[in-house]
C-alpha cells in the first residue's frame, strides 16, 4: 500500500515537515514523486521510518541513524530485536523506580519498614542501563557476555555504603592521577599509586581482575574519544598518561 506524505505523517504521528527534512538529509526518501508533485511512500519506506523512530526514541542522533540504516550491513530484523531488548531494559528501569517510589511513600506513611539499601535499588539499575546504553556493545565485544553480566550483578548487589565507598575511591583516584600527571612520569610512585587505586576501583565492578584486561582498558581510554574526554577533563593528555602508567604497573 502507498501513502502520500500527509497520510504517512498522520499515521506515524510526525509532521510533514519532519518527513521533508528526512528526505532532504537523505535519510528517508519517498518511493516516487507523483505527476502532481506529491511524495509517495511505499512499504519499504514505512518500515524504514519505523526503524528511524525507534532509534530516535532511544536517543540516537539523526546523523548516526543515517549511518546505521544506510549501511550495506544493516540488518533490519537484528535492529528490531535490539530495539526490543533496549526498550525492555528501559521498562525494567522505570518499573524499578516506580516500585522504589511506591515503597518509599508507604514507608513515609508508616505502612512498611524500608531498609536503607532498598532506597537505592532503582538508581543502581539506572546506572547499569546507562552504562549498557553508552558502552555495552564495545565492552561485551571486548570482554564477553559473562564478564559484563557479572559486573552488573556486582553493582546490583552493592549496599549504599559500598556504593558510597566506590564514589569516594573514584574521587581519590582523580586527585592522585592529577597530582601524578603534573610530575610527568608514568613510572613515578604517585603514578603507580593511581594505578593501584584504579585496579581497586575496577575490582568493585569486575567479577575478576587480570593484567591483560587492565592494559586493554588503558588502551581503550586512548582510542575511544568518550573515555579520552573523561580523563582529559582531569588534565589534557591524562588519558595517555594513565595508559602509560598502567603499562608500567601491569608489567
Amino acid at each position: 500500500m502507498e501513502y502520500t506524505i500527509n497520510k504517512l505523517a498522520k499515521m506515524a504521528g510526525v509532521s510533514t515537515r519532519t518527513l521533508r527534512f528526512y528526505d532532504e538529509m537523505g535519510l528517508l526518501t519517498p518511493a516516487r514523486v507523483s505527476a502532481n508533485g506529491y511524495r509517495i511512500y511505499g512499504q519499504k519506506e514505512i518500515d524504514l521510518l519505523q526503524q528511524v523512530l525507534f532509534y530516535r526514541e532511544l536517543g540516537v542522533p539523526l546523523e548516526d541513524i543515517k549511518k546505521i540504516v544506510c549501511s550495506k550491513d544493516f540488518d533490519s530484523e537484528a535492529a528490531l530485536m535490539k530495539h526490543l531488548a533496549e526498550l525492555k531494559n528501559r521498562r525494567d528501569q522505570l518499573d524499578a523506580l516506580i516500585l522504589n517510589l511506591e515503597k518509599t511513600i508507604k514507608s513515609a506513611k508508616g505502612e512498611i519498614t524500608m531498609k536503607d539499601d532498598e532506597k537505592f535499588e532503582g538508581f543502581k539499575q539506572k546506572l547499569i542501563e546507562d552504562n549498557e546504553k553508552q558502552y555495552g556493545a564495545e565492552i561485551r565485544a571486548k570482554y564477553g557476555e559473562a564478564a559484563v553480566n557479572g559486573s552488573n550483578i556486582k553493582i546490583k548487589g552493592m549496599t549504599q555504603a559500598q556504593y558510597a565507598a566506590v564514589e569516594k575511591l573514584s574521587a581519590e583516584l582523580s586527585e592522585t592521577l592529577k597530582a601524578a600527571f603534573e610530575q610527568e612520569d608514568p613510572s613515578s610512585t604517585l603514578a603507580q599509586k593511581a594505578c593501584a587505586q584504579h585496579k581497586e576501583w575496577l575490582s568493585c565492578f569486575w567479577p575478576s581482575y587480570s593484567k591483560e584486561a587492565h592494559i586493554g582498558l588503558g588502551q581503550m581510554y586512548v582510542s575511544d574519544p568518550r573515555f579520552t574526554a573523561y580523563y582529559d577533563k582531569i588534565a589534557p593528555g591524562c588519558a595517555v598518561f594513565l595508559r602509560d602508567a598502567i603499562l608500567v604497573y601491569c608489567k
